[in-house]
């Protein structure tokens, strides 16, 4: 059935409260709670950021840089050890670091810094040899591990055909240890034991060396005594790694590590 257009028309009229939405008022309604939501998400981020900074704070102990001698005994985690900020020693005497502080964290300052010296070229010439066991060891028993160190180095330096710690024929000695970390095994008020793991440099570089520099992993240990105000070794040990596996890199040719043993200078060590 048709209806014809002259028909009556009805118009229904609705409530005031229940007259149809513009659509303009519904998107200004979504604008307002999205508005909404991003200032709830934003005050979210603004307090997650400042209880991390509180606790971040909080764990760093004030940033002072001051040391924690418990946290260096014996046994402790690898993150006991870490470097804590506090200033190296600045004395030096026949060109190695002494006047350590009396704490655990200074005695394995001073057995790194020792470690270095007493495995370096400079071990290879009797002067600087004795130089250096009279400045690192404690007086008690100079004498005693400078007749021991004479013979183990002269023993070694005819094998590398060195004289007087100096190389011939144009080569380059190379004899460097780079200590990777230490690690206290005992501690006393005026006794302390540090082990030292260590990456080390030997042999002669330059063309026609039948000795060409090699890298090794020994660990040394030195037992220390606090002695006229500052620690010193009473006895001395090394034996051989722990030790990684070696990458895969080229070796590089003789004289480029030649140029790299004389160009590039050590280093003193530090907790």
């Amino acid at each position: 059935m048709s209806f014809s257009d002259d028909q009556p028309h009805t118009r229904t009229r609705l409530p005031a409260g229940e007259q149809p939405t513009a659509p303009q008022a519904s998107g200004l309604r979504r604008l307002k709670t999205l508005a909404a939501v991003f200032v709830i998400v934003f005050l979210m981020v603004v307090a997650v950021a400042v209880i991390n900074r509180t606790n971040g704070s909080a764990n760093s102990g004030g940033g002072n840089g001051t040391s924690n001698d418990a946290g260096s005994a014996p046994g402790a985690s690898a993150s006991a050890t870490a470097p804590t900020g506090t200033q190296p020693v600045t004395t030096t005497q026949n060109g190695i670091g002494v006047q350590y502080p009396h704490t655990s964290e200074g005695a394995q300052s001073a057995a790194a810094n020792y470690s270095v010296a007493l495995g370096s070229s400079e071990m290879y010439a009797t002067a600087s040899r004795h130089a250096i066991v009279a400045t690192v060891t404690d007086p008690s028993v100079t004498s005693t591990l400078q007749g021991q160190f004479d013979s183990s180095y002269a023993a070694q330096a005819a094998k590398l055909g060195l004289t007087n710690g100096q190389a011939s024929g144009g080569l380059v000695f190379v004899c460097r240890p780079n200590p990777v970390g230490t690690k206290l095994d005992s501690y006393s008020q005026d006794k302390a034991t540090v082990e030292i793991w260590t990456n080390g440099l030997i042999g002669l570089a330059g063309q026609g060396s039948t000795s060409p520099v090699t890298e090794f992993w020994f660990t040394m240990t030195l037992q220390l005594h606090w002695a006229n105000g500052d620690w010193k070794v009473l006895a001395y040990s090394q034996v051989d790694g722990p030790t990684p596996v070696s990458g895969n890199q080229p070796a590089s040719d003789s004289t480029t590590i030649a140029n790299a043993a004389t160009q590039f200078g050590g280093f003193r060590y530090a907790r």
